[in-house]
């Protein structure tokens, strides 16, 4: 189990979870006043690539549950103090282990000048630096989400050669027993015949 207390401003949380089979795990958060969060989750290795998932509240009242998701986002306000759980289980896989990441934001965003308020306008300049920065969080949770599909698709790629490798050498074996044995049945064909031969003469 893992416990975090936030505060009003805004925290990113950025976990890499590892399920063994038949366990499950939790991640606790406090909050201590009312706030917005979005919690965002991928299966990035194991099995099926998929995990049950579920969010309670402070009075284990069921706020979000799905199963055998790959990849979902939830978001919810806080109306209650006290302490919200995130869980993952992997109890339905038998020998599968999973890789879960977990992205968990709270909070508002703080501002990007501390003179800028929703009363004055914004200059020219304000506007922009404003527009830039909204760009960039775009772009830097894109590549996020962009990196954890390439370790996605690269573990996947492997587990898929080493299937191929023992595959192949599996192939091979049988290759090689098929033709012992197709040897050993053309030479005993012979030495039959040899053995009728002497025995007629």
């Amino acid at each position: 189990n893992a416990a975090v207390a936030y505060t009003e401003m805004t925290i990113i949380s950025s976990l890499i979870i590892h399920l063994n089979c038949f366990v499950v795990l939790a991640y606790s958060m406090t909050f201590a006043d009312p706030s917005n969060h979005i919690c965002r989750s991928l299966v990035i290795a194991g099995g099926n690539y998929d995990v049950d998932c579920f969010v309670t509240d402070p009075l284990n009242n069921m706020l979000y549950q799905e199963r055998k998701k790959q990849y979902d986002s939830f978001s919810h306000t806080t109306t209650l103090k006290g302490v919200y759980k995130v869980c993952f289980s992997n109890e339905f896989s038998t020998f599968s282990h999973k890789t879960v990441y977990l992205d968990f934001r709270t909070g508002e965003d703080d501002r990007l000048m501390p003179d800028m308020n929703g009363v004055t306008a914004l200059t020219q300049m304000e506007s922009a630096c404003l527009s830039i920065h909204e760009i960039l969080k775009v772009v830097s949770d894109s590549q996020t989400w962009y990196r954890l599909r390439e370790a996605q698709d690269r573990i996947r790629a492997e587990d898929l050669s080493e299937r191929v490798h023992f595959w192949s050498i599996g192939e091979t074996i049988i290759l090689f027993v098929v033709c012992i044995g197709q040897v050993l049945m053309l030479k005993s064909f012979f030495s039959e015949k040899k053995a009728n031969v002497a025995t007629s003469t």
